[in-house]
């Protein structure tokens, strides 16, 4: 009885780190994702994830789920960087080559952390916003 115990164990196990490998895979092959690092400013803790920005919305989806659901939902629109900075001793879970937006959105204020080779592309998304009136 042990052993089907443990082999039904087994299989669980294996079945679910198979479909968090799958679903990582699926969010990073798309079109505009990229690894993400989200804070809020103050947090003591980043949490790590995969954005997909295109349209009017950028989804961020945590690394460390099997959620098929965004864990945030931020609007092209409604999003202003406000500063650019590199990581510091605080920043100690992020890479040296990282680089931190800090901005403000509809959800309130952010810290986006992302490979400083991304920045670039995820800055041109957020300019080519259309003028949005007021």
């Amino acid at each position: 009885m042990t052993t089907l115990v443990l082999v039904l164990l087994g299989v669980l196990l294996v079945g679910l780190v198979a479909a968090f490998l799958l679903r990582r895979r699926f969010l990073l092959s798309g079109l505009g994702a990229v690894t993400m690092w989200l804070r809020a400013p103050g947090a003591p803790r980043w949490s790590v994830g995969v954005a997909w920005y295109s349209g009017e919305t950028l989804l961020w989806y945590r690394a460390l789920s099997l959620s098929v659901r965004p864990n945030r939902r931020l609007c092209r629109s409604q999003f202003r960087v406000d500063a650019r900075r590199r990581p510091t001793a605080d920043d100690l879970s992020l890479p040296d080559e990282s680089v931190i937006l800090t901005c403000r959105t509809g959800a309130g204020p952010q810290e986006l952390a992302m490979d400083s080779s991304t920045v670039t592309g995820f800055l041109s998304w957020i300019e080519s916003a259309p003028p949005v009136d007021r």
